[in-house]
């Protein structure tokens, strides 16, 4: 179980930090928190929870108002311009420890989440005081990014104020100005054994199950040369995982764009968005399709494959079978 709100604000009061509390009823968007916080001087505050194809996860923690740009802030991560998505609601139970909608820097005070990233909008220290959840939803407190710095301290964690709506250019002469702030290792759950199964043939390692991390590999399409012999064909035990790994990947590409536009034409945030559709249920209903259609076309490339490697031996009088004429 997570540390509660009860713990944090004690710990809070412990550091002789200055802050304060205002209850109200559950929200889950920002617009819906400023209705009963927005008139008392804060500055309201949006938390997104990220993650890499490493399964490595990141809080970016910025101003209601500041522009995240998901591909440009993975560019400046050294990840590529689609290294990062949104996490799955589960990273929020099984690595936070918090309901949906409880993001904030306050959710590194559970031990679960020590290793997450922490990107903190650089916008925070020209505000007088910022709103924030402390690990649940029903409760914001306001405090400055000073005092926000003397908690994150406490914990071991070093705060990183970035320019969330720079664009700097990377490349080969200009190198990825935030990859310092990559996390070192990956974390496990149930979402890696889903996107990485073990083939039912694979020989068993003995190897603890807390420290195994898969790593999450693109199935990419490979030709064959006439005559050559793909080892790959050899372990059909491995077909499975790549239909998945090519499903899950297909997905995550198609949706980013689905948000995207759609956000756009309604006017709302993706990471709201997000929410309100259920986007990640979503995903895991159509992931079987996909991966029932991608085997169809599998199998029917592999049979037109048996069919013209045979009708080539025929021709070629390969086998011990006079040529075809």
């Amino acid at each position: 179980m997570g540390r509660t709100k009860d713990e944090l604000l004690a710990r809070l009061e412990e550091l002789k930090i200055d802050f304060k509390r205002y209850d109200h009823p559950v929200v889950l968007t920002v617009e819906e928190q400023a209705k009963h916080v927005g008139n008392f001087g804060g500055a309201l505050t949006k938390n997104l929870l990220l993650k890499d194809k490493k399964h490595r996860l990141y809080i970016v923690s910025a101003l209601a108002d500041t522009k995240v740009d998901m591909k440009i802030l993975s560019q400046r991560l050294g990840l590529g311009k689609g290294g990062v998505r949104m996490a799955p609601e589960e990273n929020l139970r099984q690595v936070l420890q918090v309901p949906l909608g409880c993001v904030t820097p306050f959710a590194l005070f559970n031990e679960s989440a020590s290793a997450v990233s922490l990107l903190l909008d650089q916008g925070f220290k020209s505000k007088q005081s910022c709103y924030f959840h402390p690990l649940t939803n029903d409760v914001t407190i306001a405090l400055s990014s000073s005092n926000l710095d003397k908690f994150l301290l406490s914990i071991g964690k070093q705060p990183a104020y970035v320019d969330l709506e720079a664009s700097p250019v990377v490349g080969k002469d200009n190198p990825p100005d935030l990859a310092d702030l990559v996390p070192s290792g990956a974390f496990c759950s149930s979402e890696e054994s889903v996107e990485n199964p073990t083939p039912k043939d694979a020989p068993q390692v003995n190897v603890p199950k807390e420290k195994t991390c898969l790593p999450e590999v693109k199935a990419k399409p490979k030709v064959q040369k006439k005559g050559a012999e793909s080892s790959e064909s050899k372990v059909p035990t491995n077909n499975g995982a790549n239909v998945e790994i090519f499903a899950s990947d297909v997905l995550e590409v198609i949706f980013p764009l689905f948000l995207s536009e759609a956000s756009k034409k309604l006017n709302i945030k993706q990471e709201e968005l997000t929410q309100i559709l259920k986007l990640d249920d979503f995903k895991r209903r159509a992931a079987p399709d996909l991966e029932s259609v991608t085997n169809m076309f599998k199998n029917a490339a592999y049979t037109a494959g048996f069919h013209a490697g045979f009708d080539t031996m025929l021709k070629s009088g390969l086998g011990g079978m006079p040529p075809r004429k």
